[in-house]
């Protein structure tokens, strides 16, 4: 269509109250005169408003203009939403309204840098509050945070080489950066801190601590970066663009820790030293044996659920745009105001071959008699076909022809998805097939009609390069063919729960969401099991297998909860911060997402490694259990 057609489709429409035509025609010319501003169109472009509007077709006029109210249909140019709606508002001030596409791209694009800070605002003091309860120093949460917080501006400013990113990478990866990262700084602090207390120099403390710590930070920023990278195969714009930034700031995040982080510490450990406290959580002694006393319960729920979590989960039905707008929004507001006074309007374009305009007149007649199209705007019924184009000057016919094709616009009254929509998209196509060999459709209801048809594509290569880099990296790290099948089935039944809840509460998931969770989770909170089964691993060389989880449990559960606590902080606080739906679904499921996959690292994992805890030893290289003399 832009190579045939110089006047574009509209994304916006603005309604202004209590105005006559003369005073609509002059709000048409201000909004032509907006720099960004093309194809405005109303009421004079379909009837001849000098005439009295009381001998018009009343089913013309009503879609433009009733009760005094007059509706505009304008284009907004991509790349400046911002700019322009700002202009439109200044122009119509508050009473009157403006929505579309175009409106809902510039309210997400502002509303992106603002909800980040409020999010970080109120996240930054919840992972100090956590990070001060599991630490001995009020200090040693700032190294934390600037280890962190440097890589995080390096990996923003880095963007400026890509040259555009999404606005809901922008709003999303700087705080799942900070929250998926975090550990790799704790493993080694909390490793510094153990060797502080046998090893006299510090230098050498910290040489200790980087080795020791070393292997664990590589695993767990390894899955996470794999799990990332598998992002940046999707056919979707938005997933690859999240996915390599968050690459490029686990790559960053652990040179960070690995070469900054020892460096600041060496210089400044005495701050550390001096502002030492006592230990504010008591330990958790004993819990291991109440764990084990539910692992029977917890596999019988686990083996209940997976299964129907399973079919749920891939039942759901979702979202391919953006949604609505919430109430409390000037958008939200506007689009009900114009939705209340002229009904829902999505425009959808057809494109047919020019030449026959008994054809073309037919289809028309045929399309307006679908249900949920308002009205339909072409050559053939805004004209005639008794009056060639060529009789006519070209401003007059240049949106309804180019040298090749003719330009139908149909106004529908469905939402801009959804199951009315995409009947209606199928509707269309077929009736256009049955005239011509060749049609092109497009519109926002085509564009996620399309998403909905291709996109899903993206979510089975997606999963299944995350699940198959994981286990090599898991393979690797353990030497074991069981060990990763076990970690992998623990985190993935908790990505199936909680992607099976909309199903169960019959809410729709905003399939980005849906989309970018299942690798992030999987990605994000295997560490927890990594962490788990590497001391189990461990200490099974020394002890019997429930004594060796019991161990397990009382030394590894307070680390894998405050990991899970600031995994799920973050989620839920983006969840509460943000009105771009997107944003909301991934932070919402983000923080579900942790709960359940602490709740299946610390009740279902020590009993699938009990119970398995012979098949682990054969399938393991140089296993080296414990075995009773």
């Amino acid at each position: 269509m832009e190579e045939e057609f110089d006047e574009p489709i509209a994304n916006a429409r603005v309604m202004v109250k209590d105005v006559s035509v003369t005073e609509a025609l002059e709000y048409k010319k201000e909004l032509e005169a907006i720099d960004g501003v093309s194809g405005v169109t109303w009421l004079d472009d379909v009837v001849d408003v000098k005439e009295p509007l009381e001998i018009a077709d009343e089913d013309t006029v009503e879609p433009y203009y009733q009760d005094q109210y007059a509706l505009i249909s304008l284009n907004i140019r991509e790349g400046v939403e911002v700019e322009v709606t700002n202009k439109i508002y200044d122009l119509v001030g508050e009473d009157n309204a403006i929505a579309g596409e175009a409106v809902t791209t510039a309210t997400s694009q502002q509303m992106a840098g603002s909800e980040s800070m409020n999010a970080a605002a109120l996240l930054v003091p919840i992972i100090i509050i956590i990070l001060v309860l599991s630490t001995n120093s009020w200090m040693e949460p700032v190294f934390f945070l600037i280890a962190i917080g440097v890589s995080i501006v390096i990996n923003l400013g880095t963007n400026i080489f890509i040259g555009e990113i999404s606005f809901i990478t922008q709003s999303v990866a700087p705080i799942l950066q900070l929250a998926v990262s975090l550990d790799y700084a704790i493993f080694l602090l909390h490793s510094f801190s153990d060797y502080r207390k046998d090893v006299e120099d510090p230098a050498k403390a910290m040489r200790l601590a980087m080795k020791r710590s070393f292997l664990a930070i590589v695993a767990s920023a390894s899955t996470t970066f794999f799990g990332f990278m598998a992002l940046t195969f999707m056919e979707f714009g938005i997933g690859a663009d999240l996915g390599l930034n968050l690459v490029k700031g686990i790559l960053l995040s652990f040179i960070s820790v690995m070469v900054f982080l020892p460096a600041l510490t060496l210089m400044f450990y005495r701050w550390i030293d001096r502002t030492k406290h006592r230990q504010l959580v008591p330990d958790f002694k004993n819990v291991g044996k109440f764990v084990l006393k539910l692992r029977i319960p917890s596999l019988l729920l686990i083996l209940v659920l997976i299964v129907p979590a399973f079919l749920a989960q891939s039942n759901t039905t979702f979202l391919y745009g953006t949604g609505e707008h919430p109430d409390n929004t000037r958008a939200g507001q506007d689009e009900a105001m114009i939705e209340d006074t002229f009904g829902k309007s999505i425009p959808m374009v057809l494109l047919v071959p020019e030449g026959d305009r008994g054809k073309e007149e037919e289809l028309v007649a045929e399309l307006e008699d679908l249900p949920n199209v308002s009205s339909i705007m072409s050559y053939v019924k805004m004209v005639s076909t008794a009056i060639p184009p060529d009789y006519l000057e070209e401003s007059m016919t240049e949106q309804f022809y180019s040298d090749d094709y003719a330009r139908i616009t149909l106004y529908t009254e469905t939402d801009a998805e959804g199951e009315a929509a995409f009947s209606l998209i199928d509707q269309v196509k077929e009736t256009a097939d049955s005239y011509y060999d060749e049609t092109h459709l497009l519109g926002e209801s085509v564009t996620l009609y399309d998403m909905k048809n291709t996109v899903q594509q993206d979510n089975k290569l997606v999963n299944l390069l995350t699940v198959v880099t994981i286990a090599i990296v898991l393979l690797i790290t353990f030497r074991s063919i069981s060990i990763p099948v076990v970690l992998l089935l623990t985190i993935q039944t908790s990505v199936w729960i909680n992607l099976a809840v909309p199903y169960f509460t019959d809410t729709p998931l905003v399939y980005v969401g849906y989309l970018l969770i299942s690798t992030i989770q999987l990605a994000a909170t295997v560490d927890y099991g990594i962490l788990f089964t590497e001391n189990y691993y461990t200490l099974r060389k020394e002890l019997k297998a429930m004594q060796a989880i019991k161990k397990t449990i009382d030394e590894k559960i307070f680390a894998i909860f405050i990991s899970a606590s600031i995994l799920s902080s973050v989620g839920f606080i983006l969840g509460a911060t943000s009105t771009n739906p997107i944003v909301s679904a991934i932070g919402l499921l983000l923080g579900r997402g942790a709960l359940l996959a602490f709740l299946m690292v610390v009740f279902v994992l020590p009993a699938l490694l009990v119970v398995f805890d012979k098949v682990i030893e054969k399938t393991t290289w140089k296993a080296n259990f414990y075995k009773e003399k």
